[in-house]
Formats: C-alpha cells, sequence, structure tokens
C-alpha cells in the first residue's frame, strides 16, 4: 500500500468529527470489573463514586454484527476514519479527574477527534489518531480524557518489540499471571469483539503475535487499581500512560509503582523479562 493510498484512507476532514453519548452508570460492570481485578465490591453501590477511570465501561460501542470485519473489531464508516492498516494499539493517554462520578446516575460523553496523521516508522507506515472525551454529570464537567491510537502495517517476520528498562526500583509491585479467561471477561466487559484478545490462531497467523494481547486498556486500569490499594483515601487528579511493548498470555507481568514526592507517583508494568510494557504517572489532588 503506497503512502497515497494511506493518506486517502485518513482524511484531515476526520478532525473535528463529534459523537454525544449518554449512558447510565449502573452498577452491575463495575462489580464485575471488580470481581475481575480481584478487589471487594462492597463500597459499588448506588451513589458511590465510580474508581477512577472506570468510565470505560460505559459509552460503549455496539455495531451489529454484519457490519463487523473479519478481526472482530473493524466497521467501515464508523466513527474513527479508515486507516487501511491491519493493527491497532492504544499508544497512551491522559486521564483528568475534575470530579467523582456517581454510579446508579446518568452521564455524558461528547467525543471529538483532535489529530489524524499518517508518519513513516521502523517497523512501516503507521496511522495516529487522537480523540477527546468531555464526560459530565448533572451538567458538570466530571472527567477530560484525551486518548491515542496508532495503527500498523501488517508483521514482518523476524519483527520484535523494543525494550526499555524501568527507570525506578518499585515500592509496590503486583504480579498477575493472564490468562484467557481474564481476557474474555475484561473484552466482555468493554464489548471489545477485537480477536487478538481470544482467538489464538487469529493472533498467530494473521497479525504475527505469539500469544494473546492483553488489553491497553485493562493495564492502564491495573496501574490506577495499585495506587487505589497502596495510597486508599488519596484523590488522583490526573493519570498519564504510555504503551511502550504489548504482553502475552500466559507470560506472568507486574505491575508495580512507588511516590515520587508528595503528590505524584510513577508507575509502570514489566514484562516476565524485567523490561517495560506501559509506563505511568499520577498526581493527586
Amino acid at each position: 500500500m503506497s503512502v497515497g493510498e494511506s493518506q486517502a484512507l485518513l482524511p484531515e476532514s476526520a478532525i473535528g468529527r463529534t459523537q454525544n453519548v449518554d449512558d447510565l452508570l449502573s452498577v452491575t460492570p463495575a462489580r464485575h470489573l471488580a470481581a475481575t481485578f480481584d478487589r471487594d465490591d462492597a463500597a459499588l453501590v448506588s451513589g458511590s463514586p465510580l474508581p477512577p477511570g472506570w468510565q470505560w465501561l460505559y459509552f460503549l460501542d455496539a455495531p451489529q454484527s454484519a457490519v463487523i470485519g473479519p478481526d472482530g473489531r473493524t466497521v467501515p464508516g464508523g466513527f474513527l476514519p479508515e486507516t487501511g492498516l491491519p493493527r491497532r494499539m492504544w499508544a497512551g493517554g491522559l486521564f483528568q479527574f475534575h470530579q467523582p462520578l456517581r454510579l446508579g446516575e446518568t452521564v455524558n460523553c461528547e467525543t471529538v477527534i483532535t489529530h489524524v496523521a499518517l508518519k513513516q516508522g521502523r517497523s512501516g507506515e503507521l496511522a495516529f489518531i487522537t480523540t477527546e472525551h468531555r464526560v459530565s454529570q448533572n451538567g458538570v464537567l466530571a472527567v477530560t480524557e484525551t486518548r491515542n491510537l496508532v495503527f500498523r502495517e501488517a508483521p514482518k517476520p523476524g519483527e520484535v518489540s523494543r525494550h526499555e528498562e524501568p527507570q525506578h526500583k518499585a515500592e509496590w509491585r503486583r504480579e498477575i499471571t493472564p490468562d484467557a479467561v481474564l481476557l474474555f471477561r475484561f473484552s466482555a466487559l468493554t464489548f471489545n469483539g477485537h480477536r487478538i484478545h481470544y482467538d489464538i490462531d487469529y493472533c498467530r497467523d494473521e497479525e504475527g503475535y505469539r500469544g494473546l494481547v492483553v488489553h491497553g486498556p485493562m493495564l492502564a486500569l491495573m496501574l490506577l487499581d495499585l495506587v487505589e490499594r497502596e495510597m486508599p483515601g488519596k484523590t488522583i487528579s490526573s493519570f498519564q500512560y504510555r504503551a511502550v511493548s504489548p504482553l502475552f498470555t500466559p507470560d506472568m507481568f507486574a505491575v508495580c509503582g512507588l511516590p515520587t514526592g508528595d503528590q505524584t507517583a510513577a508507575l509502570w508494568i514489566e514484562n516476565s523479562e524485567g523490561g517495560l510494557a506501559t509506563t505511568a504517572e499520577v498526581t493527586f489532588a
């Protein structure tokens, strides 16, 4: 595929495209994610605050099965512009938490495409799409999120992920061994049909991965979950994260962190070889 063909599939006219969705913050999805993360759900009742980042359980895309592509997630003519590139990954993002969202109440999310770009990387063509999400409850802005997606070409023979070492020694560390059940539960909770998370033959034969791919959003939420476990009572005001390299089942990974000041903490996820999979920073109010 030529650069010209790719650019035709990634129109700058998509910038400014907006969608607006209302949803009810039902208690049940939050309790189900708590069970998936092995945490107590007793505090998750109507009127209680939703844990930071868990709005990802709501405002879910639900296209009809007949229009979904062979990868289980592509929808031609959907909200995001076409890229013509088969591999989609969450590159990172930023949350700003202005006030708590309350379970049992209706919320609104306005999403805007703010940036689209095509670049040439070491592994081939890359398409970048950035969206901004403004989540409001009772007319008051509660969460602002910037989300960065990257689309890549099909893998080349012998392609390997880059290796980066953690910059800190963990004070907090939680080891997790992902399996197909964990990935299935998170896919079900987020209505994510992407086959890289449950179809091992598709992973290997079509997208060139050696195992099922652990969800990038789940890793981000596990980092926020670690902070809540280690610093209960602290109010998170912002969370910025960046994907470094993918994780696969059944390889163990470690969710790590440490305070870096009175109002900040460094977070990261190490793969089974001690390399970085995700990095993040959190600030407290």
